[in-house]
């Protein structure tokens, strides 16, 4: 049994700290990516306050594909270079908006996200999944949550 319970009220460093610890933990010598990022989502909708949908995007075939994720239901394939999850992987570059209506080509899965953060997952300097995290809440993503979100895809790259 796992027991991850983030400390509330930590400074974010922290929290990104045991977040990646326990994303360390419950993935360890687990071969099915499935199940790492099921278990990610679950562990990134726990640890961090103001979501309202967390999960991954997986390329296939040269598109991203829908993986598992926390929240309602998503689109399920977005072409590369379209919303903030395609420009993510086309770019292979951390995109954090503060304003969703304000990106080009934003693409509106739900119509409560205001704010979003996508991180590309790169195995062997290819983009082979992404992390997309939405908040309701204007602005909530900052360096901190990017440095943070690297920082688990960095090690998740060669678990999925």
């Amino acid at each position: 049994m796992y027991d991850f319970t983030p400390i509330p009220g930590a400074p974010k460093p922290a929290l990104y700290a045991d977040l990646l610890e326990a994303a360390r933990a419950i993935t360890h010598d687990e071969p099915d990516a499935v199940a790492n990022m099921a278990n990610c989502a679950a562990l990134i909708d726990q640890f961090l306050p103001d979501l309202n949908w967390a999960g991954f995007y997986r390329m296939v075939g040269g598109a991203l594909v829908l993986g598992p994720f926390a929240g309602k239901p998503a689109c399920i394939r977005i072409g590369l270079g379209q919303g903030v999850c395609g420009t993510a992987a086309a770019t292979g570059e951390t995109q954090l908006v503060p304003d969703v209506h304000a990106f080009p080509g934003h693409i509106a899965c739900d119509a409560a996200s205001r704010s979003e953060l996508v991180v590309p997952v790169k195995r062997d300097g290819a983009v082979i999944a992404v992390i997309d995290l939405d908040s309701p809440l204007p602005a909530r993503f900052d360096a901190e949550d990017a440095a943070g979100i690297e920082a688990l895809a960095a090690m998740f790259a060669h678990r999925i």
